[in-house]
């Protein structure tokens, strides 16, 4: 059973942040601000992630940094960091995902990725993380002015490589777009954890539901 669905999957299609890559701009609010709770108020209340979002979907950050710091002027320092420190916000890998793809690489299973990202960062993220050149297809959306969970960039994806929905993985820690993914018929799964992601990949008969040594 298992390996009759592994051979109807033809790529496994991957998110990088929360899923790879540990990025999170609490690593460089909890310097600039005097506690967590400040932090974390910040960034729900001023830099939030919708605000983040609209780099996603390719808005300069010159551009969305001068609009809110017109709105909250005197944020105007902490604001401009969130563009001029943006490295800070970077943690490390996810090893227990990249060991996966790794053991998926191996494997020769197809891999690719559809990722949220500002085109105007990324060059930092794949210069850091060795991994990212693996990818076949590595859909950013920044460049495409194009984000999840708008369906079209699942379809940009899909016409790019040329696959059906039905034969790929996607791996996701988003609820909408995994709800995207899903209704455009992709198999997809969310992504909580390593070992969660080796145990769902390993139902599929994609690779061993234990860790690999």
């Amino acid at each position: 059973m298992e390996k009759a669905v592994a051979d109807s999957i033809e790529a496994v299609v991957f998110d990088l942040g929360g899923v790879l890559i540990d990025w999170n701009p609490l690593y460089l609010y909890r310097r600039l601000l005097p506690d967590e709770e400040a932090a974390r108020r910040f960034l729900a209340e001023v830099c939030t992630p919708a605000w983040n979002g609209q780099f996603d979907a390719g808005k300069p950050f010159a551009e969305g940094v001068a609009e809110l710091s017109a709105e909250f002027p005197h944020h105007g320092e902490l604001i401009s960091a969130f563009h001029t420190r943006w490295p800070e916000m970077l943690g490390g890998a996810i090893e227990g995902t990249v060991a996966i793809l790794e053991e998926l690489r191996r494997a020769e299973v197809a891999l690719h990725a559809i990722s949220n990202w500002s085109s105007e960062t990324f060059p930092i993220a794949a210069e850091r993380y060795a991994f990212l050149s693996y990818f076949e297809v590595l859909i950013v959306s920044g460049e495409r002015k194009l984000a999840k969970p708008d369906p079209a960039i699942f379809e940009l994806f899909l016409q790019e490589t040329g696959l059906s929905a039905t034969a790929c993985v996607f791996i996701d820690d988003n609820a909408e777009n995994i709800a995207t993914a899903s209704r455009l018929g992709f198999k997809a799964i969310r992504f909580r954890d390593p070992e969660t992601l080796r145990r769902d990949l390993g139902a599929l008969g994609l690779l061993s539901a234990q860790s690999a040594v």
